[in-house]
């Protein structure tokens, strides 16, 4: 039984997503933390999903404090049918039902070739960034409010390939076509579903991956000049499950800073 829902100090709602339940997954770090905070910050009650670095789980709690909405955090292992299950249930229990998912958990491929790849990251990166999610939305599809949101978090390098990214393009790739079939398939209850692919985003994953001396060049590719930054997608993100974003499904908007 997942402990009752906690608010702390009653506040009153504001902003466009008061009163609205979502679910976003690895919300502790990077653009997942980027998306908590705008979305609480937009009235939202927001449950998010952390691995094992409950710290800064709570660093997210914490700046989420004072914000109009409100925000919890899960423990969960992204990968496998039954951890998602587990997941949209718990989210669902402390929040009295969801409007919202955002799958924004992913991981890299290792920056390896083809040739180099194993079955075992293989099956590692497409568990948790295309199977995870599938069934974190077929629990939404099945349980989510009428008129809610899905919003998947993807990449431009499913529009920009390059060498060693074969794992991490095409398990984002596929959940960008899992967007775009659950659009048609949930349309008649009024839920849209759309990707975010973010660009250059100034994230430990960008950094670990690229390494530091790439940075300035990456940069330079936007025609703004800088990297983005996790409130920057977490902008977009907040467009697309507001009731502005109500006429937009089946889409993949590139919050890439112009790079693609």
């Amino acid at each position: 039984m997942a402990a009752p829902f906690k608010r702390g100090k009653r506040r009153r709602p504001a902003g466009r997503l008061a009163g609205k339940a979502a679910l976003v997954t690895g919300g502790s770090r990077g653009i997942g933390r980027g998306i908590v905070e705008r979305l609480v910050a937009e009235g939202a009650t927001v449950v998010f999903s952390y691995n094992e670095n409950r710290a800064a789980a709570d660093d997210v709690l914490a700046a989420c404090g004072e914000l109009p909405g409100a925000a919890d955090a899960v423990q969960s292992e992204a990968g496998g049918v039954a951890s998602a299950e587990a997941l949209f249930a718990a989210a669902e229990e402390r929040l009295g039902g969801l409007d919202v998912l955002v799958n924004n958990v992913g991981i890299g491929g290792g920056m390896k070739t083809i040739s180099e790849t194993s079955e075992e990251l293989y099956d590692r990166v497409m568990d948790v960034n295309a199977k995870w999610p599938f069934f974190l939305m077929r629990e939404a599809a099945r349980r989510l409010r009428d008129g809610g949101r899905i919003v998947n978090v993807s990449t431009i390098n499913t529009a920009m390939p390059s060498t060693a990214i074969s794992l991490y393009a095409g398990s984002k790739g596929a959940i960008e076509q899992f967007a775009a079939v659950a659009a048609h398939e949930l349309g008649e209850r009024g839920i849209t579903v759309n990707s975010v692919s973010p660009g250059f985003t100034d994230t430990d994953l960008l950094r670990g991956s690229a390494g530091e001396d790439a940075l300035p060049h990456l940069a330079a590719q936007s025609p703004l000049g800088r990297l983005g930054e996790p409130p920057d997608v977490a902008a977009v993100v907040a467009f697309l499950v507001s009731e502005d974003g109500r006429w937009m499904t089946g889409q993949n908007l590139r919050a890439s800073g112009g790079v693609v």
